[in-house]
């Protein structure tokens, strides 16, 4: 009893105590998305994958179909500060979960704003291009599997598509990106390799010399597997059937027939024979590669952007032992090997 007269005096004379931290967010329920859907009744689906993955081809020809609009980059579950920005904070809780706030019928409001936040933002665009199923694509390189559990949390009801490189041409596709943009975080050793690479490639390309620091391919691998990992196994449990995994390898290879196989997962009614046209007419251009041949084009030039295998003819015998320790498993799980004898 003392102790509550202590606590009363103490909110009277200083006023009540803030919290520090909130709550976990609560996940929206089946009762609020079936409430919600009839505000944005449009099915959304989110393209994840490890940058350097080919999310973005994959979005250009999603959005080729009549039916499906996608566009990228709004990183609502994989980049800080993330959707859940918008209540993750004491302040924001208290508001949305204050007893005279006569609108929230005692619950927390949070999962229906960031729900509504993200629905407007991909409606409004599928709107103004007359599609009713819309998407974001986001790479998902950092963030891993509890990128999936965020997204899951407000779209259960969603459906989650994964798309896999070849973890050997994700790294050299981000060890050139770092060459092109000389990015601020390239050593004095990486400096030195962009140098020599400059004066004379033939190094480079005949097993001699990497294009690699020893921390680089670790690094890199470490990630590549951890992504792929935690992603598959999350999207396996949360979504099932609702969860599509595909290589960026098979995209290239046959176009018409994984398109086909994904705009069919999306719920399309029909996929039409003349988008495969569109879609070579797409895959055609590369505005990547342009963009790095503006940048920078003595680098750029070294290496065809795109394709697949690219690691063949760069990775020296040491590349290939140090990836093999990290990522080996990997590969073989993807079936870009059958073991470990490459």
């Amino acid at each position: 009893m003392f102790s509550r007269f202590k606590t009363a005096a103490r909110i009277l004379i200083k006023g009540d105590p803030k919290k520090n931290k909130r709550n976990p967010i609560p996940a929206i329920t089946l009762e609020e998305v079936a409430e919600i859907k009839q505000f944005f009744p449009r099915e959304k689906f989110f393209i994840f994958g490890h940058a350097r993955s080919g999310t973005t081809l994959l979005m250009r020809l999603a959005r080729l179909h009549p039916e499906v609009h996608c566009n990228y980059q709004a990183h609502f579950f994989t980049r800080q500060p993330l959707l859940k920005s918008l209540v993750n904070t004491p302040e924001a809780e208290e508001w949305l979960t204050r007893k005279s706030n006569r609108w929230n019928q005692g619950q927390d409001l949070s999962p229906l704003v960031l729900r509504s936040a993200a629905d407007f933002i991909l409606e409004r665009d599928a709107a103004r291009e007359g599609k009713m199923i819309v998407g974001d694509k986001s790479p998902s390189s950092t963030i891993h599997g509890q990128a999936v559990r965020d997204m899951h949390a407000v779209y259960p009801d969603a459906k989650l598509v994964y798309i896999v490189r070849d973890g050997r041409d994700v790294l050299i596709s981000e060890r050139f990106r770092n060459f092109v943009e000389e990015s601020k975080f390239l050593s004095a050793e990486d400096k030195r390799i962009i140098e020599d690479l400059r004066k004379d490639q033939t190094p480079f390309t005949n097993g001699t010399r990497s294009i690699f620091t020893e921390s680089f391919i670790r690094r890199v691998a470490k990630g590549w597997v951890v992504n792929l990992k935690e992603t598959e196994d999350e999207a396996r449990r949360l979504f099932g059937d609702h969860y599509f995994g595909m290589r960026y390898e098979d995209l290239l290879s046959v176009p018409f027939d994984e398109m086909s196989k994904l705009w069919n997962f999306l719920g399309v009614k029909t996929v039409h024979a003349e988008l495969g046209e569109k879609i070579k007419a797409e895959m055609s251009s590369n505005p990547d590669e342009e963009w790095q041949a503006k940048r920078n084009e003595g680098i750029a030039s070294f290496l065809p952007k795109g394709q697949a295998g690219n690691w063949s003819r760069l990775f020296t015998e040491k590349d290939k032992s140090v990836f093999k320790e990290v990522a080996g498993e990997m590969l073989v799980r993807w079936k870009y090997e059958k073991d470990l004898n490459w």
